[in-house]
């Protein structure tokens, strides 16, 4: 027998539109088969085939294992009596070296139950030797190629479906409605995943309007991506709602949050950044802490915007047990609006440079939307942001932001009224 060369190449030229559409690739193939003769068979079954195709020939799994560890076939043809492997663990052994690529399995003539059984484990197909004709040989590599990326295509699918399914429970409880007594707060609430994220991140707000009136926020950072980081922003964010409902704030609310997270964190390295802040009924200064987490935008009535950052402490997790967060006092002017967000909005990479935009590049687009209603202001400082990134492919961290404008006339008013939120 002629030595077949890896991947040598059929001789015969294409017939029919079917095998047409195929010319512009030629599907490469690894026999595994111990007999010269059979391999002979096949190797003129490749010859004669409307299909062209790339044929490797090695005699056995130990051999078939040394090949697929660097090279990846379209389909295996595959001898289910090898020296090194027989019936359907021959099969499995294929499966277990690589689940990208089609098997045809190869059996005798009096074995037809054997090939089924070589399907229902994982083959796309099985041929009888010494029964095939070309044209169903090339037939049927094509068309178990086929199968296999369908296969492929479906199993991908239901894991996108999985996984958005996971992410819409994980978001819900990310981002939640606020919950108000009255209508003396507007809220405009935005969140934009990261580029090509599959994997939610662990970004989180909430609003609580407590019994007296006072307003409570929150806004927060798990750091990293995934699961995990998801569930433990969600399980944050519900016990920061819990510990304002019993009237737990100041330093005692985050160090009862640092407690959770420590306990959660799959990761002793996880951390989170946080501000949370509260304003009581006709209070002209908002009460704040911070964890670690960026300043914020203050937008007053006359259409200017600066950037403030007041005092603060380490992120929840990094010394835990031994941090102090101050209370600081944060004049809040009539009609002003505080702009919280999370470091994803600023932290893009822009232009040929790849430079960071940065509190001063976020606080140049802020005033260049200043004199925007609130809604148009949110959206406006986000696509701005995301568009200086596009060159970069676009903000690589997940994006939350909060717009809270109190209305000081009318926030004892109506209690029990509507609440606003974007």
């Amino acid at each position: 027998m002629a030595a077949v060369q890896p991947w040598a190449t059929g001789m015969t030229t294409s017939e029919g539109e079917v095998a047409a559409a195929w010319q512009w690739r030629e599907p490469s193939v690894l026999l595994i088969e111990d007999d010269a003769g059979d391999a002979l068979l096949v190797e003129e079954l490749v010859a004669d085939s409307a299909l062209k195709m790339r044929l490797r020939w090695v005699r056995s799994m130990a051999e078939a294992r040394e090949v697929l560890a660097v090279e990846a076939p379209d389909c295996v043809l595959l001898d289910l009596h090898l020296p090194d492997a027989h019936g359907l663990e021959a099969v499995s052994m294929v499966h277990s070296l690589t689940e990208q690529v089609a098997v045809v399995v190869l059996t005798g003539m009096a074995e037809d139950d054997t090939g089924l059984a070589a399907v229902a484990a994982g083959a796309q197909d099985y041929l009888v030797k010494g029964r095939v004709e070309p044209e169903l040989f090339g037939r049927a590599v094509r068309y178990a190629i086929q199968r296999k990326q369908a296969e492929q295509a479906a199993v991908a699918l239901q894991a996108s479906q999985m996984q958005a399914q996971e992410n819409a429970r994980l978001e819900r409880g990310l981002l939640p409605r606020p919950l108000l007594r009255s209508n003396g707060v507007d809220i405009v609430a935005r969140y934009r995943p990261g580029r090509a994220q599959a994997l939610l991140g662990g970004d989180f707000y909430d609003i609580v309007q407590s019994p007296d009136g006072t307003v409570h926020a929150v806004i927060g950072d798990v750091s990293g991506h995934g699961p995990d980081e998801a569930a433990l922003g969600v399980a944050l964010r519900i016990a920061w709602r819990t510990l304002v409902l019993s009237g737990v704030t100041g330093p005692e609310q985050l160090a009862r949050l640092e407690e959770i997270l420590v306990a959660e964190r799959a990761r002793v390295e996880v951390f989170a950044t946080l501000t949370s802040l509260s304003l009581p009924p006709g209070a002209s200064c908002v009460r704040m802490m911070r964890a670690g987490h960026p300043g914020l935008l203050l937008r007053t009535d006359d259409a200017e915007v600066r950037w403030v950052e007041v005092a603060g402490g380490p992120a929840l997790g990094v010394v835990p047990g031994l941090a102090h967060w101050p209370v600081q006092e944060l004049p809040l002017p009539a009609g002003a609006a505080l702009v919280l967000f999370t470091d994803g909005l600023f932290e893009g990479y822009i232009g040929q440079g790849r430079e960071r935009l940065g509190e001063d590049g976020l606080l140049r687009l802020a005033k260049e939307v200043a004199g925007l209603a609130p809604e148009a202001f949110v959206d406006g400082l986000i696509h701005r942001a995301e568009d200086l990134a596009e060159e970069q492919g676009g903000l690589d961290d997940d994006v939350a932001v909060l717009h809270l404008r109190w209305n000081t006339g009318e926030a004892n008013e109506n209690e029990g009224g509507d609440e606003h939120s974007g």
